[in-house]
């Protein structure tokens, strides 16, 4: 029998509960791959540890993420902390020869995120960050149809993502207020996302020009006793033009009631155009300009076995895969890259890419001017 990979997970946030689900069913779900143990599971304080320990079916548990990086058993680290620990934990796994399964953004820096990736490759560690809205069997199928010039040459781009955790003004502040600890804001927490796809569908983004916003620059402390300041944004926009010459705008606010997971976005080619809603995850919209006018419009393709790898949990159209499953498919990604020794996409080179746009649209607004993006470094 094939000897098992260990992993250690660090969080057991939400995040981090994700990972655990992600690892515990992804040999269910794809038979292919190399079997894993839940060796050991980090968290603080270590009772906690202990209880979602066997809450997730991990060994045993501790309490100092040292100890699951030192851990001879544990051949791939899981990092699902807050962002400002994301660096000193990549970069200890890479010296200690483990694989990286790391939650976005990379780091709170694109200095810290260019100092990740370079040692990775130094080390020839395999790594993946958690761009899971690229695994979705509708998103790659719009890839698949861009790739054919179903929609013909791509020449605008529009995307949107917003949620409303932060729409509340009487909200207590939390460390994702700080840039010390969370760095970015809505760019960091969600806007990388919009741009793992856009520039999955656009290609590279030649130069952008943006502004961004703090809607509410001061929250509650949670003791009631004060009020501390939002240092990071809660909106942000970018008017991008791309290498192959298309153009396009991208948003995200992070205070946009009654949305909750809208991640969405428009490509238009000159020969149609696909959409797509996070909120409905299932479902491509695609127009092509053919045939009578009076017979043309949008049709909805809904995923199903037809649109890998939704066969490998479902055989059925129309039953819908979800969140935790985007998971299972990049943990599986992660699997298979360290088996054959490629680059599972994105790994941190390639993530750097997504935080470098992230990045550049800050200074754009720091700045007061357009950025061009070869060669920029913050």
């Amino acid at each position: 029998m094939e000897q098992r990979l260990g992993v250690g997970l660090i969080g057991t946030g939400f995040m981090g509960k994700t990972h655990a689900l992600a690892w515990r069913n992804v040999g269910a779900v794809f038979g292919d791959v190399r079997p894993v143990s839940l060796e050991v599971l980090c968290d603080q304080p270590e009772d906690k540890a202990a209880a979602m320990a066997g809450q997730f079916g991990f060994a045993r548990s501790v309490g100092d993420w040292r100890e699951v990086v030192a851990d001879p058993g544990v051949d791939i680290v899981s990092i699902t902390t807050p962002n400002n620990l994301h660096r000193e934990m990549a970069l200890a796994a890479i010296a200690a020869g483990k694989h990286i399964w790391c939650e976005k953004p990379m780091a709170l820096t694109l200095a810290e995120a260019q100092e990740m990736a370079a040692a990775a490759r130094e080390r020839g560690i395999v790594t993946m960050v958690g761009y899971n809205y690229t695994r979705n069997p509708a998103f790659t199928h719009a890839l698949r149809l861009v790739k054919a010039g179903t929609i013909g040459r791509v020449v605008h781009f529009r995307g949107w993502v917003d949620e409303d955790y932060q729409a509340d003004p009487d909200l207590a502040w939390t460390w994702r207020a700080r840039l010390a600890d969370a760095g970015l804001g809505a760019l960091g927490d969600m806007g990388c996302h919009l741009v793992s796809m856009t520039l999955g569908l656009c290609g590279p983004v030649a130069s952008l020009v943006a502004d961004m916003q703090t809607v509410h620059e001061t929250r509650p402390l949670a003791d009631g006793k004060g009020r501390a300041p939002v240092e990071n944004e809660d909106t942000a926009t970018a008017l991008v033009r791309f290498e192959n010459g298309a153009h396009g705008s991208i948003s995200t606010s992070r205070s946009a009631w009654g949305r909750k997971n809208r991640l969405a976005w428009e490509v238009h080619g000159t020969k149609g155009m696909i959409t797509f809603d996070q909120e409905r995850m299932n479902e491509l919209q695609l127009y092509v300009n053919d045939g009578p006018t009076a017979t043309q419009g949008f049709r909805t393709i809904l995923t199903g076995p037809a649109h890998p790898p939704y066969g490998e949990f479902c055989p059925a159209a129309g039953h819908q895969l979800g969140f935790n499953d985007l998971k299972v498919i990049e943990a599986a990604a992660l699997l298979r890259a360290i088996a054959d020794g490629t680059r599972p996409h994105p790994d941190f080179t390639a993530a750097l890419e997504f935080e470098t746009v992230v990045h550049a649209i800050a200074a754009s607004v720091r700045e007061g001017r357009r950025v061009d993006i070869k060669g920029f470094s913050a």
